[in-house]
């Protein structure tokens, strides 16, 4: 009875233990995101970094750090028997922003609702030539859907991202992205 009551102890003992050191084992979680995006707050194309604050969580509040391009175009207007031309110059921009992703921890897909600065390398205009209208700051609100694998790889992203241009006027605007999230 005495070594019966004794294998019991021990029994109960390792499996205590072994449940401890499963539970002092953290799964590693897929927070982080690369992906390019095709419109946006990067205007005509960017890379993007994003990941969440709490490197434990692949949902909630997160931020996101690009570099992107934009054409601006100067010059006279067009016209078939005009000898006016565009001038193309390229400028970069470079958005940085805060992102709130909400949906289920163990589902692909998710919301994204979120707020970006834009800093851009050229005075510019969104969308017309109105030389008053120019400035090197535009903004831009994002909502998003995305699906980033519970396990990471391959990631897309879709959505609404209008634009808040330098005079404050509002540009609609889409975007699309794929990427990896590890």
């Amino acid at each position: 009875m005495k070594e019966s009551f004794l294998l019991i102890v021990a029994i109960a003992g390792l499996l205590l233990t072994l449940s401890q050191s499963l539970l002092a084992q953290e799964r590693y979680v897929v927070g982080k995101l690369f992906h390019t995006e095709v419109g946006g707050p990067g205007v005509i194309m960017s890379a993007n970094f994003d990941a969440r604050f709490n490197s434990k969580e692949r949902l909630g509040l997160g931020y996101r750090l690009g570099a992107g391009f934009g054409i601006k175009r100067t010059g006279g207007y067009y016209s078939l028997d005009s000898d006016d031309t565009f001038v193309r110059r390229t400028y970069y921009s470079f958005p940085v922003g805060l992102n709130y992703v909400l949906g289920k921890p163990n589902k692909a897909s998710a919301f994204e609702v979120g707020a970006v600065v834009s800093f851009l390398t050229r005075k510019v205009s969104l969308y017309t030539f109105d030389e008053y209208k120019e400035g090197n700051v535009i903004g831009s609100v994002t909502f998003m859907y995305r699906i980033m694998p519970v396990d990471g790889g391959f990631s897309f992203r879709v959505g609404f991202t209008p634009i808040i241009g330098t005079a404050g006027d509002l540009y609609p605007m889409v975007a699309v992205g794929f990427g990896y999230a590890f």
